[in-house]
Parts: structure tokens; C-alpha cells; sequence
């Protein structure tokens, strides 16, 4: 995995923009305006995040006309108690869910398989969206659990220890939802640095989107983002955050990193994928 800079980054050209707020409207008080008479209306300012949403909306449209599954190598580790976790490597399948006439047509579904470290080698993991009463279907490879499957609430404590996201919010199309959710929110206030590059992440040519909030705020998620958009596939590929410094002159802090290796779009995934029965997988 390339190893990326702190997001001191010299070579962007910082487009900050301070103190937005709404308008405040004009009371026109007890006056009655001729039928004739135009109102102007106040055009809402840009805003440096304007480029950032138009690019994650895009992206998310994509997904959903575009992308029916896709096979990848997942690499995360993000930050538990103050610590970071170990790099944790898994195969993975995901089928998005599609929508027909507003319904669900085909119900998102996961299978995970865990590579390392040592204390997840082996496990696999099967979550299909309305099915099994909502809950995973989990199997390690080692010991008396090797004989059990496990049916897990996603959110529950133990399909959550050790982890900072349920599997129902795997993936990129979630992943650059809740990025615009985020970007929606974000710009209705200033204090926002955003800045592109032109980036590789192993042979893939990618845009990376940074937005920085410099002073910590309440309404603030984070001090650095950073989004990774594969520039031939048009989806997320990589993302990280970092919190603020924990004391002035220190680097900011690692909260989370996500990156999907070797993607491949369209595969043809079928409801065996994501089936304990298949005789490819573990599961007893």
C-alpha cells in the first residue's frame, strides 16, 4: 500500500473560505409591492466545497445506473481506544442493492474473508440485506469455532468488537453517500480548505479530494479527509481521515483508512456468493 504524507501538503493551493452564513432576510413589514414588482432573489455564494459534492454526486449516480457487484481485496485499520488496529486484510464480494419503480429489486449483500492478521485469518462473514432477520453470518477457521456458524446482530457487541463500522456500511456506495451527507452539512459553514491531486494508488491514476477544517468545531467530523476516485472506474477507492492535533506543533491524528485493491466491476455475483452453502467457502 503506498504511504501517504500528513496532510501538511505544500504543494496545494489553499482555497479557504471563512464565516458563511444563511442571509439574513429583509422584513418588507406591512407595504403591499405592485403585482408587477419582481423580488430579487440573493444568489447563495459558491462554495469551495461546490466542486467537492458535484464530484461525489457524480460518482454516486454512477453507482447506482452503473454498478451491479464487485470483487476486491479490502485493507482497513482505523483507531479503537485510542490505538490504532493492525492493517486487516479480506477478500470481499458486494452486490449493491438496485432500485426499480421504488423498490428493491436486489437486496445488498457481502461476503467477507479475512487474510490476516492472525487473530481474523480465516473468519468469513456473509451479510444479505432482509434476509436472516438482518443479521450476519459469521465462521472463524481456528478451535471449537470452527464448528459454529454464528448469527450476529450487525450492530450488536459482537459482530462490533473490534470494529468502528457495521458491514451494513460497507462499501462505496455508502461510502461516498455518506460523503456528500458530510459535504452538505460541511457547507453551511466556512473554515474549509479543499484542494485536488492528480495521485496514483498502486496502478490505478486517481483524483484525490482533500477537505481540511484547520480550527475544530463542534459541527466539524474531522480536521483532514481525504477521497481517492479512480479515474477510470469513476468510484471511491480509498479513503482516510485524520482528528486534530491532539497539542499545538503535533501532527494530526490517524482516525481511519479504507482502500479497495484490485477492483473489479461487473463480475456477475449471483445469490451463491453470498450463500453459506457454497462449496468454495468454510462455512459448516
Amino acid at each position: 500500500m503506498n504511504r501517504l504524507t500528513q496532510p501538511s501538503c505544500p504543494w496545494f493551493v489553499m482555497v479557504t473560505i471563512l464565516g458563511l452564513g444563511a442571509a439574513t432576510p429583509v422584513a418588507l413589514g406591512q407595504q403591499t409591492l405592485p403585482q408587477s414588482s419582481a423580488i430579487p432573489q440573493k444568489q447563495q455564494a459558491p462554495h469551495p466545497l461546490d466542486p467537492a459534492l458535484e464530484m461525489a454526486r457524480a460518482s454516486l449516480q454512477h453507482i447506482q445506473a452503473n454498478v451491479d457487484d464487485y470483487t476486491a481485496q479490502f485493507v482497513k485499520r482505523y483507531r479503537m481506544d485510542g490505538e490504532l488496529t493492525e492493517m486487516q486484510y479480506a477478500n470481499v464480494k458486494i452486490r449493491n442493492r438496485k432500485i426499480k419503480d421504488g423498490k428493491s429489486v436486489t437486496p445488498m449483500a457481502v461476503y467477507l474473508d479475512f487474510l490476516k492478521p492472525d487473530s481474523v485469518k480465516g473468519r468469513e462473514v456473509i451479510w444479505v440485506d432482509g434476509e436472516n432477520e438482518g443479521k450476519l453470518i459469521a465462521h472463524d477457521d481456528t478451535g471449537i469455532r470452527k464448528l459454529i456458524n454464528a448469527s450476529l446482530d450487525p450492530n450488536g457487541y459482537l459482530a462490533m468488537r473490534g470494529q468502528r463500522h457495521p458491514i451494513t456500511e460497507i462499501g462505496i456506495e455508502k461510502l461516498v453517500t455518506k460523503m456528500i451527507e458530510t459535504v452538505e452539512r460541511d457547507r453551511h459553514y466556512g473554515e474549509c480548505d479543499v484542494q485536488f491531486r492528480d495521485i496514483k494508488i498502486n496502478e490505478a491514476n486517481c483524483t484525490m479530494l482533500q477537505v481540511i477544517h484547520p480550527v475544530r468545531r463542534e459541527h466539524f467530523d474531522f480536521f483532514c479527509a481525504r477521497m481517492y476516485f479512480d479515474k477510470k472506474l469513476n468510484i471511491p477507492i480509498r479513503y482516510e481521515s485524520w482528528s486534530w492535533p491532539e497539542k499545538s506543533g503535533e501532527k494530526p491524528v490517524l482516525e481511519e483508512e479504507y482502500t479497495y485493491f484490485r477492483m473489479k466491476v461487473n463480475v456477475g455475483l449471483t445469490d451463491q456468493d453470498f450463500s453459506t452453502g457454497n462449496s468454495a467457502y468454510r462455512f459448516q
